[in-house]
């Protein structure tokens, strides 16, 4: 990884998990296609464990059913890559952890995977808090595999920050 990409991550994790901590909000994660990254971007910082209770890395449309209870009509109606999918990722992560807020993450890092409708690069995110607030939103991101996979991690970091100061 690109080493300002590196310090970006890790700044933005730090100051979501100072507004965590004042909050004293916890935060759960459900990832796709960033295969953990974003939790390990959190647990890089000294103390997460104050404010970081878990992430779930649901790769396949099974763990997705079988961990955060997204139902199998909301994979086949709208497809593992969408903000539906995304939103039941988040509300699976809250309901099965002691989270306060979660982060989900789904989307196609390619090279391969993408097609008219879903193109490479199309990744979706869901924020929701215990009370009910919720924002999803679908991003197009361009280059690599890694490069789409770490832009996800910011967007999420930074889409958990507008969502702890709305």
């Amino acid at each position: 990884m690109d080493t300002l990409i590196a310090h970006h991550i890790t700044k933005l994790s730090a100051q979501l998990g100072q507004a965590l901590k004042e909050k004293q909000f916890t935060l759960a994660l459900a990832e796709s296609c960033t295969g953990g990254l974003a939790s390990a971007a959190i647990t890089d910082i000294s103390g997460s464990s104050t404010w970081f209770d878990r992430g779930f890395i649901t790769y396949s449309n099974t763990a997705k059913h079988q961990m955060l209870g997204v139902s199998k009509e909301t994979l086949s109606q709208y497809g593992a890559v969408s903000e539906e999918t995304a939103q039941a990722m988040a509300m699976g992560a809250l309901s099965n952890s002691g989270a306060d807020i979660a982060g989900s993450i789904t989307g196609i890092a390619g090279p391969s995977g993408g097609s008219a409708n879903k193109p490479v690069g199309m990744v979706c995110f869901a924020y929701l808090t215990k009370n009910g607030q919720l924002i999803t939103v679908t991003k197009q991101f361009a280059g690599d595999r890694q490069a789409i996979r770490y832009q996800s991690v910011i967007q999420l970091l930074n889409g958990l920050m507008d969502l702890m100061q709305s």
